[in-house]
């Protein structure tokens, strides 16, 4: 059964969203303390974590960074700031998805739903072959992308999205359909999503972020990929 981990400390919260996910048919657990779920999390890792922000022990943002550097569990974000800055210091920092508060419930199934089908789909789905341009090679297989026989460590929302972008060299996507290939929905997402991503990917690929050689921006239209 898909496990589901809740990081929150209000108890209303936690305890409705663990009602609808159960309902759902999630196993679910809770922790309302950053420290205590970030031990529990590194003994077990879950199939998916809701995180909210502000937390006694350690903030959401500070557990967020310290699972991205071990693991790829996908991460849901709550959080009341409605500010774009902290919505995108959250996904910079390796977030799927985010809901601010005050949210439905059943909308937060619907973001679990979505962001645990594009974790799993894209490997049963892509080709299985390797992409090799120059100094940068992109196996799907393995997932393993390395950079002058180097290799680079991505999230899998950021190997997605670059190998989908290498798969279709020089074709110019918009973010919305970006959004809708590789998160699978583009209704509930920020396109902001996207740039963040693209960002983060050119500070590993990249020999100069500020100036990309294949992640390249057509302004006003959407980003390609030059080979």
């Amino acid at each position: 059964m898909t496990q589901i981990v809740i990081v929150e400390d209000e108890p209303d919260i936690s305890e409705v969203v663990s009602l609808y996910l159960k309902r759902a048919g999630y196993q679910v657990a809770h922790y309302a303390d950053g420290l205590a779920a970030q031990e529990a999390l590194l003994r077990q890792l879950p199939d998916l974590v809701i995180l909210d922000v502000m937390l006694p022990g350690m903030d959401g943002f500070t557990l967020t960074r310290n699972l991205r550097d071990r693991f790829d569990v996908p991460i849901i974000l709550l959080t009341s700031r409605r500010e774009e800055a902290d919505r995108i210091a959250g996904l910079e920092l390796g977030a799927d998805d985010y809901v601010v508060k005050p949210f439905s419930p059943q909308e937060l199934v619907s973001r679990v739903r979505a962001v645990l089908r594009r974790t799993r789909a894209l490997p049963q789905t892509i080709e299985d072959r390797a992409l090799d341009y120059g100094d940068l090679r992109i196996n799907p297989g393995t997932r393993l992308v390395t950079l002058n026989a180097q290799e680079i460590i991505l999230t899998a929302r950021e190997f997605d999205l670059l190998y989908h972008l290498a798969q279709h060299p020089r074709q110019v996507f918009s973010r919305d359909q970006l959004l809708e290939s590789i998160w699978g929905m583009s209704d509930y997402i920020d396109p902001g999503t996207v740039t963040v991503h693209i960002r983060r990917l050119r500070e590993k690929i990249e020999p100069d972020p500020a100036t990309p050689r294949h992640l390249v921006t057509v302004w006003g239209v959407g980003y390609k990929f030059e080979p």
